[in-house]
Parts: C-alpha cells; sequence; structure tokens
C-alpha cells in the first residue's frame, strides 16, 4: 500500500490530477497493490484567502508519504515567482529532490513540428539538476529603482551537487539501456563495447568556471561506466540538434537552468506540454511528480484539457515506486488512448478530459 499526497493546485490542475488519481484507482482493482490517496490543498486559492503558501511542517509532513502527485501551481490573481517559489521550489529543495527527470517521447498519432521525424527518432531523457544553480536565488539587488539599480543571481554549484547528479544520470542510462539500445552510437561505438550514450549539456566555453567543475567530475563519474559513452555539447548546440538531429541522443544531464529550458524545446518536439511529464525525484527520500503545461486557468472547468501528461506522470511515480508491470501496462493504456485521439490540444482532442481519463482506466 503506497500513501500518496494528491496536490491538484491551481487552474486545471486538479482536473488533470483527477484523471491520474482515476487510472491509479483503476490499477487498485486489477493488481496487487492499493493507495492511499490525501488530497492536500496548497496553492493560489489558498494563497488569497489566508495569506500563506506552504509552511515549513506542512513541507516536512510530506515526508510521511511515499509519492507526491501533482496537478499544476499557477494562478493569474497571484504575482508570477510567489506560488513557484514558495511552493514548487520550496518542496524541491527542501525534500533534497535533487533531480528533475523529464522523459521526450513522441507517441504515435501525435504530430511533431520536426519534419519527417518519427518516435523513433524522438525517444530520449533529460536529467536536470533541480536543487542548485542559478535558481536558489543566490544574490540580491541594490539602489533598486534608480538608474544604478544593480541585480545579482548567481549560478553556485558545489562538486556534491554535481557529482550525485551526474552518477544517476550515469545510472539511469545503464539501465535504461539494460537491453543494449544503441541511440545515438555509431557502429565504432558499438565495436568499443558502449550500450548506450549519455551527453553532458554545458557551457564550457564561456561559463569556464562551473562548467570547468561540471566537465571535470562528469568524466571522473564516467570512469565508473565503462558501457555507457560520455558526450559534451555545448547548451545552443544541444537545442539545435534537437530540432535537427534527435535521434543523436540518448540521456542528457544538464544544470538547473539549461535543464529548464531544453525540457520545453523537447515538450513541443513530442507533441506539446499536453504531454510532457516530469518527475523530481530525491533517490532516497520523497518524490513528486506532475505535467509540465501549468495551471493553464482559461480552460478550467470545462472539462476540455489535455490529462494525458498527469496520468503519464502518474504512470512514472509507479514506476519509481518500483512497479514496472502496473508502469508498462499504464504506459501501453496511454498509447492506445493517444492513438485514438484527434489532437493533444485542449477542446479539440475528440474527447472529454474526464472521457480520456475512463479510457485509460479501462485499459491498465
Amino acid at each position: 500500500m503506497y500513501k500518496i499526497a494528491v496536490m491538484g493546485g491551481d487552474g486545471t490542475g486538479p482536473e488533470v490530477a483527477n484523471e491520474a488519481v482515476k487510472v491509479l484507482k483503476a490499477v487498485e482493482n486489477k493488481y496487487d497493490v492499493s493507495f492511499e490517496f490525501t488530497e492536500l490543498n496548497y496553492g493560489g486559492e489558498r494563497y488569497l484567502k489566508e495569506n500563506v503558501i506552504i509552511t515549513d511542517k506542512e513541507v516536512q509532513d510530506l515526508k510521511a508519504y511515499d509519492a507526491i502527485l501533482l496537478g499544476a501551481i499557477g494562478n493569474p490573481d497571484v504575482k508570477p515567482g510567489i506560488l513557484e517559489k514558495g511552493i514548487l521550489l520550496k518542496v524541491r529543495f527542501e525534500l533534497d529532490q535533487y533531480i528533475n527527470l523529464r522523459p521526450v517521447k513522441l507517441y504515435e498519432n501525435v504530430e511533431t513540428p520536426l519534419k519527417d521525424k518519427t518516435p523513433e527518432d524522438i525517444d530520449y531523457v533529460v536529467i536536470r539538476e533541480n536543487t542548485g544553480g542559478i535558481y536558489t536565488g543566490t544574490g540580491g539587488v541594490s539602489q533598486k529603482g534608480t538608474e544604478h539599480e544593480v541585480a545579482i543571481q548567481s549560478m553556485v554549484y558545489n562538486k556534491m551537487q554535481v557529482e550525485r547528479a551526474c552518477r544517476y544520470a550515469f545510472e539511469y542510462a545503464l539501465k535504461r539501456n539494460a537491453k543494449k539500445s544503441w541511440r545515438g552510437l555509431s557502429e565504432a561505438d558499438r565495436q568499443k563495447g558502449y550500450v548506450g550514450q549519455l551527453t553532458l549539456c554545458g557551457k564550457t566555453n564561456v561559463l569556464t568556471y562551473v562548467f570547468d567543475l561540471w566537465e571535470r567530475t562528469f568524466y571522473e563519474v564516467a570512469k565508473d561506466y565503462p558501457t555507457i559513452k560520455p558526450d559534451y555539447t555545448h547548451v545552443d548546440a544541444t537545442c539545435m540538434w534537437m530540432v535537427k538531429s534527435p535521434e543523436w541522443f540518448d540521456v542528457i544531464v544538464t544544470s538547473n537552468m539549461f535543464g529548464d529550458i531544453i525540457t520545453d524545446l523537447g515538450a513541443i518536439t513530442q507533441g506539446g506540454m499536453g504531454l510532457a511529464a516530469g518527475g523530481n525525484i530525491n533517490p532516497n527520500g520523497v518524490s513528486m511528480f506532475e505535467p509540465i503545461g501549468g495551471s493553464a486557468p482559461k480552460y478550467t472547468g470545462q472539462n476540455i484539457i489535455n490529462p494525458m501528461a498527469a496520468i503519464g506522470a502518474a504512470q512514472m511515480m509507479i514506476d519509481h515506486l518500483g512497479e514496472s508491470k502496473i508502469a508498462a501496462s499504464m504506459e501501453t493504456a496511454i498509447q492506445t488512448v493517444i492513438k485514438k485521439m484527434d489532437s493533444m490540444s485542449a477542446g479539440k482532442m475528440g474527447y472529454s478530459t474526464s472521457e480520456i481519463g475512463n479510457m485509460v482506466a479501462d485499459l491498465v
């Protein structure tokens, strides 16, 4: 039995989270597994009513759960940054969810803006360091509002943060390539015994201090994984190749800010935010899983938003909890339903939000 905290959040977040929970309840009826769901009201509505975002105690209380399933955070009546920093970043940092895991996978019957690319071409994973870098808020402002205003926000990493992110990425690449997919590898690479590839995405030619640390650490850790080919690409080149030749990538590891940028680029190549799911991972603690598309407040209550990313987040959560057989069944059900949909866009799917949830639930 797994204890799951459900944070529906804002806008359409509760709607898509409900569909993910619906699918998990269907799983209970078919497999030897059960869930105890606890709904938590953290989001913009609470902040506007009570002037409370999430307390330190509430964050610590999340450690009692096996995982967290998030709908979406973002309210148009709340100034940008308050909820994002106050909930998302706070939970990530306080629970040490130091890995952001973002699969970029194109399914059949999903349109990609990349000409002539197929599901075989777009199937890689981005591993983003999730608790360090420029998002920690190190810096400040002086003489604000004057012509001499100075704003500083620094990218700060220590060796431990970089090393554990790289090691997680190599371990993930090793597990992903257990069946020797050889993505991105040449015949010469295969002859050398490589079964997979891990690409470090950085900017060593300009951010010479931080990414010197990243690069040295990356290749040090690589020595422990002789069957995974270590590769390096500048972040700008990474963006270019994600569009031109996504089939070159297997697993990518990168910093917090660069990961934030390239994963959204990846999301649009896989069919848009309605399909993009992610996990905020603490390998030894509580992890949080979420759809990436945001709260989409203009669609709230209309039953037309695509819940597939939320269902995909639930599927990632189940896999993370060690229930690989159930996760595989959920992914098959997702793929089957996607083939029946007219579009991945809200209001154009051919089915309502709840109907899509019902269809996946019937197939798991």
